[in-house]
């Protein structure tokens, strides 16, 4: 008897183990989508504090999660460059794996001053290889500032040399409107360097500017400015939710992305 009960102990103890086996696995094997960008994407802690959601983190109910792994890392008040010199992008390299997938959404900040005192976060308007060497009174060091495109172009790189498929998106428009219509910045400045740079670059874009105001242009006006309750950038849930969307519907109009497999 004394051995039975021997017996069926090492049995439950092997399928527990097994399991966890099969379990932890399965984990291992599923690939990630990592979302890096500005505030637009996570604001604060991504728990709605103030009113005030990024899309980024109303993705998780548009993708089948027993698939594939959802990762926010984006940082409100970050540009292309900050999220670069403060060690921001290399702990997100760190974690990506052949298979994965990054997409990312900068610009709202890009266009601030290269070297104030207050955040000194700007780029070089544009795409290519210009720079500028600046002090930098937060760092308190010399600092050699890139252009909008050179900081994508990095992150791209290199996401893809380590096997990760990327989307490079332009900027969520804000709540600005000219005689009844959504003011679009698609194809001039972030936006259209941002689809420069996919193109140089060989990533997926995404036009989120262009989508989500077409979106806003069929709502109307007075039913989108709730969507901004505090000011023209940042959205509220409601509106973070249909940038969410049209993320969603950016990746469906693009051939042969094997991301579309993961969507709900």
């Amino acid at each position: 008897m004394f051995a039975n009960k021997k017996r069926n102990l090492f049995l439950v103890v092997t399928v527990i183990l097994f399991s966890s086996f099969i379990i932890f696995n399965n984990e291992k094997k599923k690939r990630t989508l990592f979302f890096i960008g500005d505030s637009t994407v996570k604001n604060g802690r991504g728990d709605g504090s103030s009113n005030m959601w990024g899309w980024g983190d109303l993705m998780a109910p548009l993708f089948d999660t027993t698939k594939i792994k959802l990762e926010n890392h984006a940082l409100g008040g970050t540009s292309s460059r900050t999220f670069l010199t403060r060690g921001l992008w290399d702990k997100v390299l760190l974690k990506i794996q052949k298979g994965d997938f990054v997409i990312m959404q900068f610009g709202h900040n890009d266009s601030s001053p290269l070297d104030d005192t207050a955040r000194a976060r700007g780029t070089i308007k544009g795409v290519g290889d210009s720079a500028k060497e600046i002090y930098n009174p937060i760092t308190k060091h010399k600092e050699v500032v890139h252009t909008y495109g050179w900081y994508l172009t990095k992150f791209t790189n290199e996401a893809k040399a380590k096997g990760a498929t990327v989307f490079i998106c332009s900027p969520i428009p804000r709540n600005d409107w000219k005689d009844g219509k959504l003011i679009r910045y698609n194809g001039t400045s972030y936006g259209l360097w941002a689809k420069e740079t996919a193109e140089t670059t060989g990533a997926y874009f995404i036009d989120l500017n262009s989508i989500t105001a077409d979106e806003y242009d069929t709502l109307g006006q007075e039913k989108v400015k709730p969507f901004f309750p505090n000011e023209h950038t940042h959205t509220s849930r409601e509106g973070a939710a249909v940038n969410a969307a049209s993320i969603v519907k950016g990746i469906k109009q693009l051939k042969k992305c094997e991301l579309k497999k993961y969507l709900n």
